[in-house]
């Protein structure tokens, strides 16, 4: 069936390229298109798509400054959801009914959650919590690699059911019902747009999260250095 199949289309630089790098430009080409034509003929209603992103990652991440995520947070929820959208248009398919796009989008967000953290709380810092104990190590990488497998699986099954109902119902029955299956497919495409970037945010939150007894051991140690300049700037008559 084609919705399974990934022929190669052309070969660039002696590198085969498959239909779902085609589908992947053309996602991208599409999502400037209308981020342009958005900017020029209705401002208005692209800044409440990105209030209504923010306002997403805001309701899944406990932090005090969203900027430093909109940009990966907002560019994945977009992305996936015109990638599971654009296979409503005749002759397209959905990138992410790819088990390799679905990979790389989750190897994105891992690594972005570890890119994160360390930012935020440091390198050996964020090591230390990450291998706290020590003998967790081995356990957290696997959850590291479950929790990849988990994302890219999830997003991948549930678009490639989708397009696969679709098109078994337009062979079929091509009539109404099939009108009815997209109208199902644009939904839970919608929905799984919805739950990944949810998802990442959880997870980017959960590692930029600084540890509130870090907190108060960190403030008591800057409260004892600011006490202790003090009291050498009265011993020599400063103050």
């Amino acid at each position: 069936m084609t919705v399974i199949e990934h022929p190669i289309i052309f070969t660039l630089f002696g590198l085969p390229v498959r239909d779902t790098v085609v589908f992947t430009w053309i996602t991208m080409a599409v999502i400037i298109a209308i981020v342009l034509l958005l900017k020029l003929l209705k401002p208005n209603l692209l800044e409440m798509i990105l209030e209504m992103i923010i306002g997403i990652v805001d309701d899944a991440m406990d932090v005090d400054d969203l900027h430093p995520y909109i940009p990966l947070l907002g560019s994945l929820m977009v992305f996936v959801l015109v990638a599971n959208l654009i296979s409503i248009v005749p002759v397209m398919k959905s990138p992410t009914a790819d088990i390799n796009t679905t990979i790389g989008l989750a190897l994105v967000i891992v690594l972005s959650v570890h890119i994160y953290g360390i930012l935020k709380k440091g390198f050996w810092t964020y090591l230390k919590e990450f291998a706290s104990p020590i003998v967790l190590f081995p356990i957290e990488l696997i959850g590291q690699v479950s929790r990849t497998l988990s994302l890219a699986m999830r997003l991948f099954g549930n678009v490639l059911s989708g397009d696969l109902v679709v098109a078994i119902v337009f062979s079929i029955i091509p009539s109404v019902l099939p009108i009815a299956m997209i109208a199902i497919s644009m939904i839970s495409g919608a929905l799984q747009a919805y739950v990944i970037t949810t998802l990442a945010a959880l997870f980017i939150s959960s590692a930029v999260e600084i540890n509130e007894e870090d907190q108060r051991v960190k403030a008591e140690k800057a409260a004892r250095k600011k006490l202790k300049k003090l009291r050498k700037e009265l011993a020599n008559g400063e103050s």
